[in-house]
């Protein structure tokens, strides 16, 4: 796809307790796609997503935003990212849109459609209910609703069906295609539920032990396996191709 990078990482590395977690990682996100992040459990997904959003810094390499670097031009480019990062966080005595309204006055904006924005995700007649009462499936939506409430440019998702039954996946995975063809939104998620993933996204980018191992649309891996996305990605992780062509 030959569009301009959304999302362009570098030779990126970040060590815990002098244990290299993510190595020598690289990563393009074009523009208006949707990148499905795969990898097994410690891969290093959600340590990848949280230094995208300055949340955790790397010790080496480079991460550009837009064109944008994100340790230089942090509080610009995070009022064009929206994101879920593992369980998202509320004030739990408060309403859904109490909620919203204090995002939306942390970040300075005015003049959002809290309501319309609730109803998007399935968040309808809740009136005050307080977050305290939800389920996980209403926690995600109201997370969703958060995430995108600004109109961000880009989105970033981790296990953000979590909690939905089948009928709010649905929903969702038709959000996420709205909001890309309709919004001119790049959406970047990673799911364990490969189906989900295979569903909406354009590129896949697998992880391995810190390292993205290989990037490659999705018709690419329709085209040359039979079974989908399933096999491919079994094919990596099982050792079967471990490096980028």
């Amino acid at each position: 796809m030959d569009y301009e990078s959304a999302v362009k990482i570098s030779g990126l590395v970040k060590t815990f307790n002098q244990k290299e977690v993510i190595r020598n990682c690289n990563m393009t996100v074009s523009k208006g796609s949707v990148y499905g992040l795969l990898g097994v459990n410690g891969a290093g997904k959600t340590t990848i997503f949280k230094m995208l959003l300055g949340l955790v810094h790397p010790v080496a390499g480079h991460i550009e935003i837009f064109g944008k670097d994100i340790q230089v031009d942090k509080k610009c480019i995070l009022r064009n990212v929206g994101s879920i990062i593992e369980t998202p966080i509320f004030y739990e005595h408060l309403s859904a849109f109490k909620n919203l309204e204090i995002h939306l006055s942390y970040m300075g904006i005015q003049n959002t459609d809290i309501q319309k924005t609730l109803g998007i995700v399935g968040l309808h007649d809740i009136g005050n209910q307080p977050v305290s009462q939800f389920s996980l499936g209403m926690r995600q939506r109201l997370g969703i609703a958060r995430a995108i409430i600004h109109h961000p440019k880009l989105l970033i998702l981790d296990e953000p069906i979590n909690g939905l039954d089948p009928v709010g996946i649905r929903e969702m995975r038709e959000l996420f295609q709205d909001l890309v063809k309709k919004h001119d939104m790049t959406i970047l998620v990673s799911s364990h539920i490969l189906s989900e993933i295979e569903h909406i996204s354009d590129v896949i980018g697998i992880i391995e032990e810190g390292c993205i191992v290989k990037e490659i649309e999705l018709s690419t891996i329709e085209k040359d396996f039979a079974d989908g996305l399933e096999e491919y990605f079994f094919s990596i992780v099982n050792g079967g191709m471990k490096h980028n062509d």
